[in-house]
């Protein structure tokens, strides 16, 4: 096996811990390394989406069994998610335009990492039924377009509005980042989707990176270091992808 590429299965296993210990998917991390590796925006979108699937899912399936997953909020954001998330998964972005769109979504997770932290519980508010409504519906839309599960872009709002914990948000985006990955992964299995043929090995590597990084994120796993570590990771591709 080439260098790169058992370079390119380290990357992918560390992401997914770490993204995974947060309750994400790490599809902008998935995203950000195929960038960096000279994937094809064709490949890019359909193979982030579908380690999603499996991150997301076992993240999710983690942070629940902790007993920190919250349907009455989770709910309202999915309701028109779903559907904007398989309408944007059917637009084509140019392959440039592709590039500074997911380069400036990247800084969102860079600014959730470094600077977004837990909710003090005497702080907490209880969700709004119509904004959720419609932060669903713009997060889900993105989601489909770029190729992520939305879950980078719903965690910091939901942790500046103060409807959820650190814990409780990871388990919510986790599940929302799922449902909105089969939805934009449907969107482009109409137009037809272009994978890998190293697609298997993505998909344990990505896995195995995703239960191990699940199970103690979801018990109690000391995160601030290693969210720096994955800031400074996703700032390099970020920079890559807007000024190369």
């Amino acid at each position: 096996m080439a260098t790169s590429m058992i370079l390119f299965f380290i990357l992918l296993f560390t992401i997914a811990f770490l993204y995974a210990s947060v309750g994400h998917g790490g599809a902008s991390g998935y995203l950000a390394l195929m960038a960096l590796f000279s994937f094809s925006p064709d490949v890019m979108k359909p193979t982030a989406l579908l380690l999603n699937l499996f991150v997301s899912s076992v993240s999710f399936i983690q942070f629940y069994r902790g007993k920190y997953f919250k349907w009455k909020i989770f709910l309202p954001l999915i309701l028109l998610s779903i559907p904007m998330a398989f309408a944007g998964g059917l637009i084509s972005v140019n392959a440039i335009l592709y590039k500074k769109i997911l380069g400036f979504f990247l800084l969102i997770p860079i600014a959730r990492f470094l600077f977004f932290k837990n909710t003090d519980p005497r702080d907490m508010k209880p969700a709004n039924f119509y904004i959720s409504l419609l932060l669903g519906a713009a997060i889900g839309f993105l989601s489909g377009l770029i190729g992520i599960g939305g879950g980078i872009i719903l965690s910091p709002i939901l942790l500046l509005l103060k409807w959820t914990n650190q814990k409780q948000t990871a388990a919510i985006s986790a599940l929302f980042i799922f449902v909105n990955s089969v939805a934009g992964l449907s969107g482009q299995l109409t137009k037809g989707i272009h994978f890998s043929t190293d697609m298997l090995g993505y998909v344990l590597v990505a896995f195995a990176g995703g239960l191990c990084g699940a199970w103690l994120g979801s018990i109690k796993f000391p995160q601030t270091v290693l969210k720096n570590l994955l800031a400074c990771v996703l700032m390099v591709a970020a920079w890559k992808l807007l000024w190369q």
